[in-house]
């Protein structure tokens, strides 16, 4: 458990309020791994204290690497580093903050399911894309104990596993440790475990690891990405999947922090928002 997080923080500051019951709930978020994001600010100094950090007190750090160009088609997560050049320098620098440390990192949330989608990048921009994951592959492979996971979108996206899993290969998937799913979602485990399979055996046999962090009542439906109400915490991160090929299940996103402004009062994408948080926790079994 780290006291740096955004829900280890608001623990400190409702029991320096005397509200004991609703900081005791959110422990149920706090007493937790999560990861850490990186994103346009400060990523490599980021990187480097908490691989430190993780290192000091005999854990692995978990990172999300969220830089790519054109990123999230513009919606609440818009932005990236501005051009090609300057992603390759980014991922670098992460990758050499990392040094011989261990951590996962997942790669670039969406990006590669978007360019199979209507909004996301296609032709020249989508074959820059698959090359700088690739790129950022390599990069992060050649330390020694750096796991990779690619993203690859959830079971609630249209695209077919086969389509994917070519998007994938050229996104540099053979070099990377597996894929990531759900990330960000709230899609059931069995049935990310079950997509994850189909795409497993498209990808012949690549390992993958599912983000449990919302997952807890299921999804609200495709199209209810963006802070749904009634959503509730999923399966603790754990190692011990007891499903194989199946690395682990990961608190990817951050429970409790904004999917965006959506239009229900909710702060901007990545801001902790505390009755949401309370509800999650509240709603888990």
């Amino acid at each position: 458990m780290s006291d740096r997080t955004n829900a280890a923080q608001q623990v400190g500051v409702l029991r320096g309020q005397g509200r004991s019951a609703e900081a005791d709930t959110l422990l149920r978020i706090a007493a937790q791994p999560s990861s850490q994001w990186l994103g346009e600010q400060g990523a490599r100094e980021i990187a480097d204290q908490v691989s430190r950090r993780a290192t000091e007190a005999g854990r692995t750090a978990v990172f999300v690497a969220y830089d790519i160009p054109h990123r999230d088609c513009g919606q609440y997560s818009a932005g990236g580093a501005p051009d090609a050049a300057s992603y390759r320098s980014w991922i670098t620098g992460v990758a050499e903050a990392l040094g011989d440390r261990k951590a996962w990192v997942v790669l670039e949330p969406d990006a590669v399911a978007h360019t199979l989608d209507s909004c996301g990048v296609k032709g020249d921009l989508a074959a820059e894309r698959y090359g700088l994951l690739a790129f950022a592959v390599q990069e992060l492979k050649k330390r020694p104990n750096v796991r990779v996971y690619l993203d690859a979108g959830n079971p609630g996206w249209a695209q077919d596993p086969e389509d994917l899993a070519a998007a994938l290969r050229k996104s540099g998937i053979a070099a990377a440790d597996g894929f990531a799913v759900n990330v960000a979602n709230f899609y059931p485990t069995d049935r990310n475990a079950a997509y994850g399979n189909r795409l497993s055996a498209a990808l012949g046999g690549k390992h993958f690891v599912i983000d449990t962090s919302r997952s807890g009542n299921g999804s609200a439906g495709a199209d209810s990405w963006c802070n749904p109400p009634g959503r509730a915490l999923g399966e603790a991160p754990t190692t011990e999947t007891g499903r194989p090929g199946v690395d682990a299940y990961l608190w990817i996103k951050n429970p409790g922090e904004s999917d965006g402004q959506c239009g229900r009062g909710e702060p901007p994408a990545g801001q902790f928002w505390l009755p949401y948080a309370l509800g999650l926790a509240q709603a888990a079994h």
